[in-house]
């Protein structure tokens, strides 16, 4: 295979385009859903002259929890590349923040669906229409839940720049493989 070429699945030295694809698609999406996020008060969010934001905000999420329903399944099917020598604590600090972005790529979408489904509203998406809660109301607990969204959006944030600025040292500082390995074949 030449140096240009790129196969579906992972190969020794990188991932394959379906994961290229699938973890490039989600990160920019959440970065979206993050600057679109309306905030704010329940009354604000589903003021009705905030209905076309509040949309387009729930497709991005809608959006995201499907790629990451499609990543884990890919992730079962597929396997890694081989990583590059690097101390236990490191390969182990890499394996938590992958975690933790997973449990938050599923935690942030889900908490809203809930959250606004338990304050009794219905969840909107293009294509799809509005999906109404499957549950009768609990209020209190929905607000709870969408407050939550927020501090989960908020972390999602920091681990996401935290696993960047890990990849970006790989690269610069260690001069390893870690991020080309996730990177389309440019030359």
């Amino acid at each position: 295979m030449g140096r240009g070429t790129m196969t579906l699945t992972v190969t020794r030295e990188r991932y394959g385009a379906v994961a290229q694809a699938l973890h490039w698609s989600t990160a920019v999406l959440v970065l979206a859903a993050f600057l679109l996020g309306l905030g704010g008060p329940e009354a604000r969010v589903y003021a009705p002259e905030r209905d076309s934001g509040r949309i387009l905000h729930e497709s991005i999420g809608l959006a995201v929890l499907a790629l990451v329903i499609l990543r884990l399944i890919w992730k079962a099917r597929d396997r890694v590349p081989e990583p590059p020598p690097m101390p236990r604590w490191m390969r182990r600090a890499a394996a938590a923040t992958h975690l933790l972005l997973y449990l938050l790529l599923l935690a942030v979408p889900l908490s809203a669906i809930f959250g606004a489904w338990a304050e009794g509203h219905s969840v909107e998406a293009y294509l799809v229409g509005p999906i109404s809660p499957p549950f009768a109301p609990a209020h209190e607990f929905g607000a709870w839940l969408s407050g939550a969204h927020k501090w989960l959006g908020d972390a999602i944030m920091w681990i996401a720049g935290l696993h960047a600025a890990a990849g970006l040292a790989h690269h610069f500082l260690l001069r390893d493989k870690v991020l080309t390995a996730m990177l389309p074949p440019w030359r």
